[in-house]
């Protein structure tokens, strides 16, 4: 892996790897062979830009594996990690919330494999495609809840909430059972977890090492893992 270019062209895709997903769901294989032929397939490797804020939005995309961080930048140049997007999942909408331009900036948190189109196809797929508009906006909506709901988490809770309701969030989104527990399937730091909770480094690093006494969770090397789900909800809800 190491010697792979940060984006790599793929070949030709086959149609099954969208007739599951829901934007492309309700359509016929021929219908997604025409939307494949016209889409470009990447392979990306770990902590790479997708796209970045403020750039022309000249493409949309698809995340067909692997993890996304959606990342604003503040006005005084600090990095904010405002969404993690999962597999099967498109990003890249810029045209769907009326912009030409991204809002924000996608970095890949794994080694990823993205297809993207044009956005002049934007309005075509919209038009042609049943089901790509019900979906992409359902997509946009549960993003814009997440949203909301961090906001309010900020507003009217403590800082162990906050943290405790990060962690669940993200289980819930991506977790994958192991042994001990469920898994954050990412590297996940803790400087990630502080910019997702509005914190500093040093208050989660003090919270995951006291939960890590108690048994709550093991965090190591990028990686989280949940031990007792029942007791974060319980710290969740204050």
């Amino acid at each position: 892996m190491e010697d792979l270019p940060p984006r790599k062209t793929l070949p030709r895709l086959d149609e099954s790897l969208l007739t599951h997903l829901p934007p492309f769901s309700r359509l016929e294989k021929r219908q997604i062979r025409t939307i494949l032929d016209q889409a470009t397939s990447r392979r990306y490797l770990p902590g790479v830009a997708v796209f970045e804020e403020g750039h022309e939005a000249e493409r949309f995309y698809m995340l067909l594996d692997g993890y996304v961080r959606v990342v604003r930048i503040t006005p005084t140049g600090e990095q904010v990690t405002a969404l993690h997007i999962p597999a099967g999942q498109l990003l890249g909408i810029a045209k769907a919330i009326g912009r030409d331009t991204y809002p924000a900036t996608a970095m890949t948190a794994t080694e990823s494999i993205v297809i993207s189109w044009p956005t002049r196809l934007w309005d075509t797929f919209v038009a042609e495609y049943d089901g790509f508009a019900t979906e992409t906006y359902k997509t946009l909506g549960h993003r814009v809840g997440e949203m909301n709901t961090r906001i309010v988490e900020l507003a009217t809770q403590q800082v162990e909430q906050r943290v405790a309701n990060a962690l669940l969030r993200l289980i819930n989104q991506t977790g994958r059972k192991v042994e001990g527990g469920i898994e954050i399937d990412f590297p996940i730091t803790r400087q990630d977890l502080s910019e997702l909770t509005a914190t500093t480094l040093h208050t989660v690093s003090r919270l995951l090492s006291g939960w890590e006494k108690r048994g709550l969770v093991e965090s190591k090397r990028k990686r989280i893992k949940v031990c007792d789900p029942h007791a974060l909800v319980v710290l969740s809800q204050g």
